[in-house]
């Protein structure tokens, strides 16, 4: 089974929040449409943000990325800190960034102390999900 994953993340107004995510992610890999822009983060997985007024501020999205410090310095260099910064017992850390309609956008990483890579790490991940169905949704 072919897949491709798209987390996506809703907005008020694009226009207001395109900086904010241009910060966080980088330059757009392209614009769906005038007011939706994706960044392909690696093969089959995407991230989308959408003016969605009705449905802003509800998404929750967590990707793992190999060095989460490197990663942070580059966003940091975009001129952008996170807002909070997490270390779970059992050493996975994360990095939040919430844009200012309320989303959350974190990114994950291993731990420092490779002694807990051998433990089991159970990761959840929550995503928003459409009232309605894709379908019939307006986008």
């Amino acid at each position: 089974m072919s897949l491709h994953l798209f987390a996506g993340l809703r907005v008020r107004e694009f226009e207001a929040a395109r900086p904010w995510y241009e910060r966080l992610l980088g330059e757009p890999t392209f614009f769906a449409h005038a007011t939706e822009a994706v960044w392909t983060l690696a093969e089959d997985r995407s991230v989308y943000v959408v003016e969605h007024a009705d449905g802003a501020g509800n998404s929750v999205v967590t990707i793992f990325v190999e060095d989460l410090d490197a990663h942070v310095d580059t966003i940091a260099a975009r001129g952008l800190e996170s807002d909070e910064r997490l270390t779970y017992s059992n050493g996975v850390r994360k990095a939040l960034y919430r844009d200012p309609d309320g989303n959350e956008l974190g990114f994950g990483g291993a731990p420092l102390d490779t002694r807990l890579i051998a433990a089991p790490v159970r990761l959840h991940c929550r995503f928003a999900h459409a009232t309605r169905p894709l379908a019939n949704r307006d986008r």
